[in-house]
């Protein structure tokens, strides 16, 4: 973090980028010439940025942990299968905190005083990638970063404070730190005031329309409440009845039109495809058996067609962990289908970072294990609606998924056997963002997964708790935990 800021380049050099561990990003800047950018030019760059950052390294990670796919064995997806996370310095340095994190902060700071729109927007995606790096590693630089230059062109704070998950979520008023709750209801207010300049065509996800920004930013005040479910419930129950009983408008359209979705295209492919077909290294994994078995016991085989490709006419799977080879020839291999992929499997969908489906599942776990206003059950059934919706599938055919599995779509017995229900469906349906399944599952031990057959890393024999912090930020920043936890250490929030 001992670096100037560095303005992302335009978003078809940085997606040409791939999934290359070390960027062309990552070089110096002069902190005493700094380029001036305006806003409407960083914030496309920066809405890329930030769905790459989910979609590539971190996700693929993900994607392996939760065992939508198998690691081929010997390659790098094959030690992430098997718990080897190592070192994910360019994720770290700079797809999160460079290239999303600085520059959305770069945003704010330039029109918070006139154009608070812009700020707003911005603040909103600063909440979604600070909990990611949270998240995903535990306590990290949060109310020190993205503070901007100081008066002779250096980062103000070169070294920035790991900040406790708690007080990232919760906040700490003795050390000055907001909320991410509270930056959220910041960027809604921004969003709604009076502003000189507005998003408009430069905002490639919303085209400017700051009531759906609106709704992004209640569906991010959801989505974090549940998250710290385990420690805070009266926040999650405050937080979601408060959205539900007075109508806060928040992304509940079943048919995705309201989904906050970054947009990629064949020119400039979404990370995923880079990942497996198009990039530098490819076809390293493939669909998991464990998932595929899945899909098949739940008689989900329209969705999983959608979420995966068969290219000889059947599915083609290897299991996780496993040391053996992989199935030849590469190209018979089930790899990541059309709703990753886009409909010519060439890269052009988008990354899906919040959803109605998943806020419908958020609002069933709400109704079931806080008492919040609604059915459950209603909440469940709209979340696997609005999901196959999604991938593609027909009204007939959804309608005749529900006529013919009544015991699937249907919550039944105690409690937790309705959370594991409802957990299972968030899980399938968030194929294509894998980081929410990895914090669903380490919040509520749900789906129950098998260890790799083969499993390696920090400890062998406990799942991956977190991230391990990175050795370029550990040589750099001495406010890195040292020694630091390892990966068999639970974040806060579990």
């Amino acid at each position: 973090m001992k670096i100037a800021y560095k303005y992302l380049l335009p978003a078809f050099f940085l997606l040409a980028l791939g999934s290359c561990k070390k960027s062309f990003l990552d070089v110096n800047t002069s902190p005493n010439s700094p380029v001036d950018v305006p806003p409407r030019t960083l914030l496309p760059n920066a809405e890329v940025a930030l769905g790459f950052t989910n979609g590539n390294e971190l996700g693929k990670v993900a994607a392996l942990l939760m065992q939508y796919n198998a690691g081929i064995a010997g390659s790098q997806a094959g030690a992430y299968d098997q718990w080897n996370i190592g070192s994910l310095d360019n994720q770290w340095s700079n797809e999160l905190y460079t290239n999303t994190i600085n520059n959305l902060g770069i945003i704010v700071q330039k029109t918070e005083g006139t154009s608070p729109a812009y700020a707003g927007v911005a603040k909103l995606q600063l909440a979604y990638a600070f909990s990611m790096a949270t998240d995903l590693w535990g306590d990290v630089p949060y109310s020190q970063a993205a503070q901007g230059l100081d008066e002779n062109g250096f980062l103000k704070y070169p070294q920035p404070r790991f900040d406790a998950q708690q007080d990232i979520y919760l906040g700490n008023a003795s050390l000055a730190i907001k909320s991410l709750f509270n930056l959220v209801r910041e960027g809604i207010a921004d969003i709604n005031s009076p502003s000189i300049l507005k998003p408009a065509s430069d905002d490639i996800v919303y085209n400017g329309d700051l009531s759906k920004w609106t709704r992004l930013g209640y569906s991010l005040l959801m989505k974090f409440a549940l998250q710290v479910s385990n420690k805070a419930p009266d926040t999650t129950r405050a937080v979601i009845n408060d959205i539900v009983t007075n109508n806060r408008p928040f992304i509940n359209d079943v048919n995705g039109t309201l989904d906050f979705n970054v947009p990629f295209s064949k020119a400039n492919p979404n990370p995923y495809y880079l990942q497996d077909i198009g990039g530098t290294i490819p076809n390293t994994q493939l669909l998991s058996t464990r998932f595929y078995n899945l899909e098949r016991n739940l008689n989900d085989t329209i969705r999983l067609s959608k979420f995966y490709n068969r290219p000889t006419g059947v599915y083609v799977t290897y299991d996780n962990g496993s040391p053996f080879a992989a199935p030849l020839p590469i190209s018979s291999r089930s790899q990541y289908g059309t709703y990753v992929l886009g409909a010519t499997r060439s890269g052009e969908a988008p990354i899906r970072l919040v959803t109605a489906f998943r806020n419908y599942f958020i609002l069933a776990e709400a109704a079931l294990r806080f008492g919040v206003t609604g059915d459950a059950n209603t909440y469940y059934q709209n979340g696997i609606k609005a999901s196959m919706i999604s991938t593609g599938m027909t009204a007939t055919e959804i309608s005749n998924y529900f006529a013919a599995n009544p015991t699937i779509v249907t919550l039944t017995g105690t409690t937790d056997q309705k959370l594991q229900q409802i957990i299972l469906q968030k899980y399938i349906a968030s194929v294509g963002n894998a980081i929410e399944s990895y914090n669903d599952y380490r919040r509520t031990g749900y789906p129950v997964l098998q260890a790799p057959t083969v499993t390696a890393g920090d400890d062998p024999n406990i799942f991956p708790w977190r991230f391990p912090y990175t050795v370029q930020e550990g040589t750099s920043n001495p406010n890195q935990p040292n020694p630091r936890p390892k990966t068999n250490v639970k974040v806060w929030w579990q």
